[in-house]
C-alpha cells in the first residue's frame, strides 16, 4: 500500500536535537474529549493554575510534573480539531508551537516537545491533528488514550505500527485509571524529532489519516472502519429526539438545578456565619476606632461576601465535569442549539444561562466553553439578566408588600420576574449579535462523544481549579472596592443629634432596667439611621435622588439603591438600617413588608414604598445589575474592564427605562 508521508532522517528538524531528555516545558494537544485534561490532571495534580493568553480570552492550565530528575512545565492547551481552523482557540495552539505566544507569566518560547493526545475509538478523524503537528518539527509523543473503551468494543490499535507510521513514539493509555501514565513519562523523557512528515494539503492530510487508520486498527465486528458502540447508539435515539430529547433535558437541568440551589445552601450558610462571627470576635478585641472597623466591617465583610459563592461555583463545575466526562452536555448543546439560535445565541450558552439562575458568577465562568468568542460576549453580557438567588430577599419583601395577605398573587408575580428576567436576556442577546457583536453565527458543529464512567477525581480538580480562579482573581478586585464602600458608609464621622444624646439621658433617668434598655434601643436605632444617612453614601443617594424622582424614590430608596450596588440583597438590610433603624435580619419577609409599609416621606403623610414605587423597584432589581461581584468577573472573562461597563450600562439603562414604564403604568392604574 502507497502512503502518503515523506520519511525524514533522525535528527532533522532545524536547530533541535532529536531527543530533549532535558525538556523544560511541553506542550499538551488534542481534540476534545480525548481525556487531554484527565491525563494533564493524572501528570500534575493540584500542582496547577489556569492563566490567561495575553491578549485574548483563552486559558490554559499550567502545572508541573516530574519527568526522569528534572520538573517540567506542562501546558494544556485548548482542545482543537485542527490547527488551520480560523478560531481563536487553534490560533493560540498556532503561536504556542511557533514560540509566539506563552500563557501570562510564562517566557514566550516554543515547547521543547508536545504531548498529543488522540482517541483510541476515533483514531482515525483525531490523526489528522497529529499529523499537523508532525509538520511542525516538533519533538512529539503521540499518546492513543482510553484503550479501554477501544478494547469494550473490540477496536484493536498497534501502537508498534502506529510509531511506525508516524515517526515517533506511542503511548496507549487508560488517563481515567492512570494506566500508561509512566510509560508517557518515560517517553517525553526521550522525545525525538518526528522522521515522517504527512502531506500538508487538506485532501491529502485526510487520505493519509485513513491509511494509517487501516494499518494499525483492526476489529472483531462486521465493521472495521468503524467501531460502533450500542450504549451510545440507544442512548442518542431518546437524548436526541426533538420530543424525548427534551423532556429528559428538563429532568436533567431540574435536579442539576435543585442540587445546586439545596446543596450549596449549607456550607454557604456556614462561611457566612462564619465571617459574622469573625467580624464580630475582631471588633471585640481590636481597639475601637478605624482601623477596627476596617478591618471587621470593610475587609472581613468584604472577603466574606465574594468566599460565600465558593460553594456553588465548585458544586457547578464539579456537576458540570462529571456530565461533561459522560458525554451528555454535547447532546444538551445539540438541543438547545435550536432554541438559543434565533437569539444569535449557540447551543452551548444553555448552561451559562441556566447556572445564572442560581449565581451569575459561575454562570459566567462556564461560558469558557462557547467556541465562538462573539457567541461567548454575548452569553457574558446577558447572564445577569437572569434571576440569581441574591434577587430573592428583594422579591420577597416587595411582592409581599403589592399583595400582603395575597400569596397567589405573590407567587405570580415572583414568577414573573423570572419570566421578564429571561426575556430581556434573549432581546438584549439579539440586539448585541446585531450590532456590536455583529458577525456572521459560526455553524455549531458538534462532536458526539461515547458515554463512559465519569471520572471523580478530574470532576474534583475541575472544582478546585475554577473555585481558586474566583478567589484570586475576582476576590482581590472585590475585596479593595468593598473597602472603598465601606468608607463611604462610615465618614464622615459626627457626633449623635440631640434627640439621640436625649434619649440615652431619659434611658440613664428611667425607673426600671426594661425602660433602660427600651430607649436605648430607640437610640441606637435612631443614630444607626441617621448614621447612614448624613455618611458620604447617604450624601451620595439624597444628590442622586432627582435621577431616581422619575421612578417614584425618594432619598431613601435612593440611598438603597446605591449601597446595593456591591450585592443586590444589601438593599433590604440597608432599607431596614435608613427606615427602621436596625438591620432586619430576625424579621420575617411579612414583618419586614409590614413595617417598611408604614414608613412614610419627609413630609410625614406618604409612603415610602407606595404601590408604583414598589412595581418600579421590583422591575429595577429583576433587569439592574446591581452585582460587584459579577462585574469583576465579567471583566476577567471577556478580557477587560470595557465589556464590563458595556455590560453595566446596558442593564442600567433598561432597568431604568423600564422602571420608568412601570411606574408611570402603575399611576395611571391606580395601583
Amino acid at each position: 500500500m502507497e502512503h502518503d508521508f515523506e520519511t525524514v532522517p533522525d535528527g532533522a528538524g532545524g536547530d533541535r536535537d532529536a531527543s530533549v531528555s532535558g525538556a523544560r516545558r511541553i506542550a499538551l494537544l488534542g481534540n476534545p474529549n480525548t481525556g487531554k485534561t484527565t491525563l494533564f490532571n493524572r501528570l500534575c495534580g493540584v500542582r496547577a493554575k489556569t492563566s490567561n493568553f495575553p491578549g485574548t480570552t483563552q486559558t490554559a492550565r499550567v502545572g508541573h510534573t516530574r519527568i526522569g530528575d528534572a520538573i517540567v512545565e506542562l501546558i494544556d492547551l485548548p482542545g482543537i480539531y485542527s490547527l488551520e481552523l480560523a478560531q481563536s482557540e487553534a490560533s493560540v495552539c498556532r503561536d504556542v508551537l511557533a514560540g509566539e505566544a506563552a500563557p501570562s507569566g510564562e517566557e514566550v518560547a516554543p515547547p521543547d516537545a508536545v504531548c498529543v493526545v488522540l482517541d483510541a475509538t476515533n483514531l482515525a478523524r483525531n490523526l489528522v491533528l497529529a499529523g499537523e503537528v508532525l509538520r511542525r518539527r516538533l519533538p512529539t509523543v503521540v499518546v492513543a488514550n482510553m484503550v479501554d473503551l477501544a478494547h469494550a468494543r473490540a477496536l484493536h490499535i498497534d501502537t508498534e505500527a502506529l510509531s511506525d507510521a508516524l515517526g515517533c513514539d506511542v503511548v496507549a493509555s487508560d488517563a481515567r485509571r492512570g494506566v500508561g501514565v509512566d510509560a508517557i513519562r518515560s517517553a517525553l523523557g526521550a522525545a525525538r524529532v518526528p522522521n515522517r512528515t504527512p502531506p500538508g494539503d487538506v485532501a491529502g492530510l485526510e487520505r493519509w489519516a485513513d491509511q494509517v487508520y487501516a494499518r494499525v486498527a483492526s476489529s472483531d465486528s462486521a465493521d472495521s472502519s468503524h467501531a460502533h458502540d450500542p450504549l451510545t447508539d440507544r442512548l442518542d435515539s431518546v437524548l436526541t429526539n426533538p420530543v424525548l430529547g427534551l423532556i429528559v433535558f428538563a429532568a436533567v437541568m431540574t435536579g442539576l438545578f435543585w442540587v445546586i440551589f439545596r446543596l450549596a445552601t449549607v456550607p454557604m450558610d456556614l462561611l457566612e456565619l462564619t465571617f459574622a462571627h469573625a467580624g464580630g470576635f475582631l471588633k471585640g478585641v481590636l481597639p475601637e476606632g478605624l482601623i477596627g472597623d476596617l478591618i471587621s466591617d470593610g475587609v472581613v465583610a468584604g472577603v466574606g461576601s465574594t468566599l460565600v459563592f465558593v460553594p456553588q461555583i465548585a458544586l457547578l463545575f464539579f456537576l458540570l465535569s462529571l456530565l461533561e466526562d459522560t458525554g451528555y452536555l454535547a447532546r444538551a448543546a445539540f438541543l438547545m442549539d435550536r432554541v438559543l439560535r434565533p437569539f444569535g445565541l449557540p447551543g452551548h450558552a444553555f448552561m451559562p444561562l441556566l447556572s445564572s439562575h442560581a449565581c451569575a458568577l459561575p454562570g459566567i465562568m462556564s461560558a469558557r466553553g462557547i467556541p465562538d468568542r462573539r457567541q461567548r460576549l454575548a452569553t457574558i453580557l446577558v447572564a445577569p439578566f437572569m434571576t440569581c438567588s441574591a434577587r430573592i430577599p428583594v422579591y420577597v419583601v416587595l411582592t409581599t408588600m403589592l399583595f400582603y395577605g395575597r400569596p397567589g398573587m405573590a407567587a405570580l408575580a415572583f414568577s414573573g420576574c423570572y419570566a421578564l428576567g429571561l426575556a430581556a436576556g434573549l432581546m438584549s442577546a439579539l440586539i448585541a449579535r446585531r450590532t456590536i457583536l455583529r458577525g456572521k453565527p459560526r455553524a455549531m458543529v458538534l462532536e458526539l462523544p461515547s458515554f463512559k464512567v465519569p471520572s471523580l477525581r478530574t470532576a474534583l480538580l475541575s472544582a478546585y481549579d475554577r473555585s481558586m480562579v474566583f478567589v484570586k482573581k475576582a476576590g482581590t478586585v472585590i475585596l479593595a472596592i468593598s473597602i472603598v464602600l465601606w468608607w463611604l458608609g462610615s465618614f464622615p464621622q459626627v457626633e449623635a443629634t440631640q434627640q439621640v444624646v436625649d434619649l440615652r439621658a431619659r434611658a440613664e433617668a428611667a425607673a426600671t432596667p426594661e425602660d433602660t434598655a427600651a430607649l436605648v434601643d430607640r437610640a441606637d436605632r435612631l443614630e444607626a439611621s441617621q448614621a447612614v444617612s448624613r455618611s458620604y453614601a447617604g450624601r451620595m443617594g439624597r444628590a442622586v435622588q432627582p435621577v431616581f424622582a422619575p421612578l417614584g424614590y425618594d432619598w431613601r430608596l435612593s440611598i438603597g439603591v446605591m449601597t446595593s450596588f456591591a450585592a443586590r440583597e444589601v438593599f433590604v438590610a440597608t432599607m431596614a438600617v435608613v427606615t427602621l433603624g436596625e438591620e432586619g435580619e430576625e424579621m420575617s419577609s411579612e414583618t419586614l413588608a409590614e413595617r417598611f409599609s408604614q414608613v412614610t416621606r419627609d413630609d410625614g403623610v406618604t409612603p415610602v414604598f407606595t404601590a408604583p414605587a414598589s412595581w418600579s423597584l421590583l422591575v429595577y432589581y429583576v433587569l439592574a445589575m446591581q452585582c460587584l461581584p459579577t462585574l469583576a468577573v465579567t471583566a476577567r472573562e471577556a478580557g477587560g474592564w470595557r465589556w464590563a461597563g458595556v455590560q453595566f450600562a446596558w442593564m442600567t439603562g433598561v432597568a431604568y427605562g423600564a422602571a420608568f414604564v412601570a411606574y408611570r403604568v402603575a399611576l395611571m392604574v391606580g395601583a
